[in-house]
C-alpha cells in the first residue's frame, strides 16, 4: 500500500480528489506539514502533497527545511504532464506543492503515476 500525505490549505480538497479516483494500493490522508514530515522521514508515509495559494511556498516550507531541497519540488501554479511528474518520482522527489486552484487537474495525475510505480 502506498501511502500519501495531503497537507496546506487544500488538503481535504486533495485527500477527496483522489479518494474519489478509486485507485486501488492508494491510501491518501489529510495531515499537518510537520507530522507529514516526521512521517515521511521513519517511511510511515511515501509521499507528500502540498496545496497554498501559489503552489510556491507554504505549500512545502517546512516539507523543505526538514526532508531537503533534494526530495521536494513545486510546481506552483503550472500543471504538470504525466511524463515530467514520472521524471521527478524517478528521480527520487517525494515531496510536491502545487496551488489549490490545480488541485482537480494535478491531484489525479499525482495519483496516477504514483500508482504506476506500484
Amino acid at each position: 500500500m502506498t501511502k500519501i500525505l495531503a497537507g496546506g490549505v487544500g488538503k481535504t480538497e486533495v485527500t477527496n480528489t483522489i479518494k474519489q479516483l478509486g485507485i486501488e494500493g492508494l491510501e491518501v490522508t489529510a495531515s499537518s506539514d510537520m507530522d507529514a514530515a516526521m512521517k515521511l522521514r521513519v517511511a510511515q508515509a511515501d509521499y507528500y502533497l502540498g496545496t497554498c495559494h501559489t503552489g510556491a511556498g507554504a505549500s512545502l516550507g517546512v516539507l523543505v527545511g526538514l526532508m531537503g531541497s533534494a526530495v521536494c519540488h513545486t510546481f506552483g501554479r503550472s500543471v504538470p504532464t504525466e511524463e515530467q511528474i514520472t521524471a521527478l518520482l524517478d528521480e527520487g522527489k517525494k515531496v510536491f506543492g502545487f496551488s489549490m486552484d490545480q488541485i482537480d487537474t494535478i491531484a489525479p495525475l499525482m495519483a496516477r503515476a504514483i500508482a504506476a510505480r506500484g
